[in-house]
């Protein structure tokens, strides 16, 4: 076990899966002990991704060098810790749409902080992007060439290029605008909920068809909402797995539940499955998501996915 301090939870899981297969419904894409030690795995990696988003927040202060992309401490998820300690919603909201924007590769967040910090010529801060995103595409189209690091695995299909069909630019302006219809981040969340009632299935519906950017489909979207809650901006939880859209996570669900990537089966029925799954398990389909999604990239034997 890649984590020994886990182990016990890891074999919980494993006999809770063992225990569904057995009494509520077969896992044909798991079907000995092997697979199903994997997908635990998988399980107690993405609950170790939820807990450190609790941990970084409960660490006390945040220097501002974690928030500073011309700092060698520069650390995104630290970033946003030190700006919502320091009340800054809009920055610490805009930071979070960047990391999701971005994605974090193995490399970590190059690539970010030398957009964030306009290669070392001051600051895409949400001030400067807010009053005139214009000036942020065109500079954008001037400088991306000159912009190191790597998209996550999250974000592969996205180019800096601005004539690329979804162009960075273009989305900056799109989330600025929207963001700007209520004056603030503050504002236009609050606003979202408000909407929606006091559901936090509700809100994290709400939310996640609300972003009118181009090129977040619907991982980028779910990541959004999902990043949004982590850090307690909105309280919002994911009822569904959102797979209209989805690839990863349909086809680890599709093969465990019925052996085959490319089985037919249809969202709802798919759905019902995780449901079920999730009654069982109790970890939240923000985990299941996550950690279905990179199972089935590797169903036999544990691989750490960090992106």
């Amino acid at each position: 076990m890649k984590w020994p301090t886990r182990e016990q939870r890891r074999q919980d899981i494993a006999n809770q899966l063992d225990d569904f297969a057995q009494h509520v419904i077969p896992l044909p894409g798991a079907p000995t002990a092997v697979e199903r030690k994997v997908l635990s795995e998988q399980l107690i990696a993405s609950l170790r991704r939820e807990d450190y988003y609790r941990l970084i927040q409960r660490r006390g202060r945040v220097s501002a060098d974690r928030a500073d992309p011309h700092s060698v401490s520069f650390e995104a998820e630290l970033g946003v810790v030190h700006y919502l300690q320091s009340g800054q919603i809009d920055e610490a909201s805009w930071l979070i749409f960047l990391m999701v924007y971005f994605a974090k590769p193995e490399e970590g967040w190059l690539r970010l902080a030398q957009v964030y910090g306009r290669l070392g010529q001051g600051r895409w801060d949400w001030a400067t992007v807010s009053v005139d995103p214009t000036a942020f595409r065109h500079w954008l189209a001037a400088n991306w060439m000159r912009i190191g690091g790597k998209f996550g695995s999250h974000r592969k299909y996205e180019s800096l290029k601005p004539s690329a069909p979804r162009s960075m630019g273009a989305a900056v302006e799109q989330y600025v605008a929207w963001i700007r219809q209520s004056g603030d981040h503050a504002r236009h969340f609050s606003a979202l909920v408000r909407n929606s009632g006091n559901d936090p299935h509700v809100i994290f519906d709400a939310f996640y068809h609300a972003l009118p950017v181009r090129g977040f489909g619907r991982l980028g979207r779910f990541d959004w909402v999902a990043l949004l809650a982590r850090y307690g901006i909105i309280h919002a939880i994911p009822e569904k797995a959102y797979l209209d859209g989805a690839t990863g996570p349909g086809y680890g669900a599709r093969l465990l539940f019925q052996g085959s990537r490319s089985a037919r089966s249809s969202n709802q029925q798919v759905q019902h499955w995780l449901d079920l799954l999730d009654q069982a398990l109790g970890l939240g389909m923000v985990v299941l998501e996550d950690a279905l999604c990179n199972w089935q990239k590797s169903p036999a034997k544990f691989v750490h996915f960090k992106g």
